[in-house]
């Protein structure tokens, strides 16, 4: 597993159907990879790589639903399509619950499964842009020093220069320096936007 294009796993231990998805996928234009058990793929998955899960509910050792769910636990959030040769109803609840974006009953309606597939991409790729960004942000934050960090702390909580001065024993000179600072390594360029900045990182407001 060392495409970087978009990809689509097929886990499922019926050869016949294997063969079958991974035609019609190919069909389609895009990368598929075939798994004939749940084993084989985690053993191999490698979550840098750009795609989606196509999934039987029954298999033998471990369902398709334990195999999602230890996915999930290994922070993993490929989408997943699931597929069972008999439409149970709890099943199919239970696996989006899980945070399945569709299920099918076999036999498959290849125009639906492709549809889904193509919406799996679009949500693969929101999710991978959206990680990019936090680490973007999550590195500037690192890039702050302790004492950056600290009267960040203060300003988000509403502070100004001179309160923030005060609480920690410091000219508001050097206040109105460390903010700058501060300011231009998160590259923001306004109160708001900093607040905003810090909600999404998790940066605690000091206690008034």
């Amino acid at each position: 597993m060392n495409s970087s294009k978009f990809t689509v796993f097929v886990v499922d231990d019926d050869p016949s159907v294997l063969k079958a998805l991974g035609r019609l996928v190919r069909s389609a234009g895009l990368e598929v990879e075939l798994f004939a058990s749940p084993e084989d793929f985690l053993n191999r998955y490698d979550q840098n790589v750009p795609g989606c899960l196509i999934l039987d509910v029954a298999m033998p050792n471990i369902t398709g639903l334990e195999m999602h769910q230890t996915l999930i636990e290994k922070g993993s959030e490929l989408p997943v399509i699931f597929l069972t040769g008999h439409g149970d109803i709890p099943m199919s609840v239970r696996a989006i619950k899980q945070g399945a974006i569709d299920f099918f009953t076999k036999p498959l309606n290849d125009n639906e499964l492709i549809s889904a597939i193509q919406n799996a991409q679009e949500k693969d790729e929101l999710a991978r842009n959206a990680r990019a960004q936090l680490n973007e942000l999550q590195q500037r934050l690192a890039s702050l020093t302790p004492r950056e960090l600290e009267v960040l702390s203060h300003v988000v909580s509403g502070k100004r220069n001179k309160q923030i001065a005060d609480d920690l024993g410091i000219v508001e000179k050097t206040i109105k320096v460390h903010r700058s600072n501060l300011m231009e390594k998160l590259k923001v360029q306004s109160l708001a936007d900093l607040v905003k900045l810090s909600e999404k990182l998790g940066v605690n407001s000091y206690p008034r």
